[in-house]
């Protein structure tokens, strides 16, 4: 059997090696975003010394998987290269773990124990222990019986929470029973989660009947959907949206009886826009998606994006016409954290 062994990226010529092994295997992308994102990476040395495999870990997401197929048993570096992977995290004290993968390799996860949770035409999406999906679903508070109310859902970033976040979902608190606000839990933004899981509910703690939940692991954010089998940006937004889509359509709606999804149009954001799109096509009829407009002060659209400008421009007079009063108090009390992260190079372009 090959031998398991550490690479170490840092190392300018294990890197240049082991890239070279990648292009032979046909994966060419090597974008800062995918190699930042990597915690460790394993490899498979021959009995000759040579590399037959790699594979690497980003926080729980397996990814950059390659093997040579010429072993006498075929499937069996695939086999033990996964493996190795799972007992790396294990060793981390991590036991869940997801894969993104294309579409043609899901069945080679699925004999290893990972279960699909979505996939299309060009990747799919599966994850491996526990907690899992039905886990993330079973905590999530509920109410008395829920399969027969109007239930509905938003998913925010909430970058910060604004007046307009605030405005959808009152009006979505106003047209169904229960609604449930997912925050998306990546901590690449200028507010943390945390900070954004707090800012959501304290400025909705006034609508009754609102569950504000962490989105956990299974809003896809761009953050951990690694492209680096996939050819063009194009094709990343196509297939994060529709797995994302996919996701909540096959587990989330169903098993928390939500009828209806919101989201607000973004003038300024192609993928945004084609986001709202996919999500329409793929949710309907199953799921009724609502585009609303978005709201405006004094004839400006209120946008995150540009409260996180006023930040780093210390114009905090001018947020306070965009944004909840427990989101000002919040950006008052924090302003030079905040402004601090924005000079450490935090993006606060985007959503």
């Amino acid at each position: 059997m090959d031998k398991v062994v550490d690479l170490y990226l840092n190392n300018p010529a294990t890197k240049k090696k082991w890239q070279n092994f990648l292009l032979k295997m046909g994966i060419t992308v090597f974008g800062l975003r995918e190699i930042a994102a990597i915690d460790h990476t394993l490899a498979l040395i021959d009995e000759n010394g040579q590399l037959v495999g790699t594979g690497s870990i980003a926080n729980n997401v397996l990814k950059y998987i390659a093997v040579c197929n010429q072993d006498a048993v075929p499937g069996a570096r695939f086999n033990q290269m996964v493996t190795a992977l799972q007992h790396y995290l294990f060793d981390q004290k991590i036991f869940h773990s997801f894969v993104f993968t294309k579409a043609k390799y899901a069945t080679s996860f699925s004999h290893l124990g990972f279960s699909e949770l979505a996939h299309t035409e060009h990747a799919a999406f599966l994850e491996s222990g526990t907690p899992d999906i039905n886990d993330f679903i079973a905590a999530i508070p509920k109410i008395e019986d829920q399969s027969n109310k109007q239930v509905a859902a938003i998913v925010m970033n909430a970058n910060p929470f604004t007046l307009g976040h605030r405005k959808l979902v009152q009006l979505a608190s106003q047209e169904n029973d229960l609604v449930y606000v997912f925050v998306v839990a990546t901590d690449l933004s200028l507010f943390k989660t945390k900070e954004r899981m707090q800012l959501v509910k304290s400025g909705t703690s006034d609508l009754k009947n609102v569950l504000v939940v962490s989105g956990g692991d299974y809003m896809v954010s761009q953050s951990t959907f690694p492209a680096y089998f996939l050819k063009s940006s194009a094709d990343l937004i196509t297939t994060q949206t529709d797995i994302d889509a996919l996701v909540f359509k096959n587990f989330i709606a169903p098993q928390l009886a939500i009828k209806r999804r919101y989201l607000g149009t973004e003038p300024f954001s192609r993928t945004t826009n084609f986001y709202n799109q996919s999500l329409t096509n793929k949710l309907s009829p199953l799921v009724d998606v609502r585009i609303v407009n978005r709201f405006q002060i004094n004839g400006k659209v209120i946008t995150a994006t540009r409260v996180r400008q006023l930040i780093k421009e210390d114009n905090l007079t001018a947020i306070s016409n965009f944004v909840p009063p427990q989101t000002m108090q919040f950006i008052y009390r924090q302003k030079e954290v905040l402004q601090a992260r924005i000079k450490e190079g935090i993006n606060i372009n985007g959503n």
